[in-house]
């Protein structure tokens, strides 16, 4: 790896010690230009040279916000800068979402494996979305579930014989809206009480035997059986 510039973002001293450390040991070739406690501190630094790689600290001063800002305004003003975030908010996914969002090239959380030449060499290298092991674990862990849950889904679909007309028959049900709003759907050619018979249909594939079934707990049978997704329950757009 070529040698490059590297400024780092951190407010607890020991941390900064640690960190210092483990370039200097683990990562010849990066050269730390300056540190920076707070985000006026990094902003004077970067004015007087830019750096190749920041590593960045998100909990500033007790602020999460401020890192991510931080991560935002030098992606728009340094768009060729990488920003490698290193960070000991493990628990706060909302923020790796948010910082992501705000063009971070990876995130190394302060547990597990920590930071290491391979992670800071893939983001020089230009790989995105660099992260280390702890992160890495969840990632997949949501990457299993959802894909479980979409093939219980389609063969829920299957098994209980329901066509693209119920879907979105019980979607907009699950969604509050009237038969007779759902009647007014694009594409939808059905009138109320040719959906009340579809309703009872619904019921029987569902509820084998019973009765009396009203349409809310239709709607939750539906999503027991993964019929519908409770995480992508939109309306059909007019």
């Amino acid at each position: 790896m070529e040698k490059f510039k590297l400024i780092i973002v951190e407010d607890v001293p020991l941390e900064l010690k640690g960190t210092e450390g483990i370039i200097r040991n683990e990562i010849p070739e990066a050269e730390v230009i300056g540190t920076a406690e707070n985000e006026t501190a990094f902003w004077r630094l970067i004015k007087q040279q830019q750096p190749d790689l920041v590593l960045l600290d998100l909990g500033l001063g007790g602020s999460t916000t401020v890192g991510v800002e931080i991560c935002r305004q030098t992606k728009e003003l340094y768009p060729k800068v990488k920003i490698l975030i290193f960070t000991g908010e493990i628990l706060n996914e909302k923020l790796w979402v948010d910082v992501l969002d705000a063009g971070a090239d990876g995130i190394i959380l302060k547990s597990g494996e920590l930071l290491t030449r391979r992670d800071v060499m893939a983001v020089m290298e230009g790989k995105q979305l660099v992260f280390n092991e702890p992160i890495l674990q969840k990632i997949v862990d949501r990457f299993k579930h959802a894909v479980s849950s979409q093939l219980a889904r389609q063969e829920a679909l299957i098994n209980y014989e329901i066509d693209e007309y119920d879907e979105r028959f019980l979607r907009h049900l699950a969604l509050g809206y009237t038969k007779e709003q759902i009647t007014g759907l694009r594409g939808m050619p059905f009138g109320v009480k040719s959906l009340e018979k579809r309703q009872m249909e619904l019921v029987r594939k569902l509820f084998p035997g019973g009765e009396g079934v009203n349409a809310t707990r239709l709607v939750v049978r539906a999503l027991e059986l993964r019929i519908l997704d409770i995480d992508n329950l939109e309306p059909d757009l007019d």
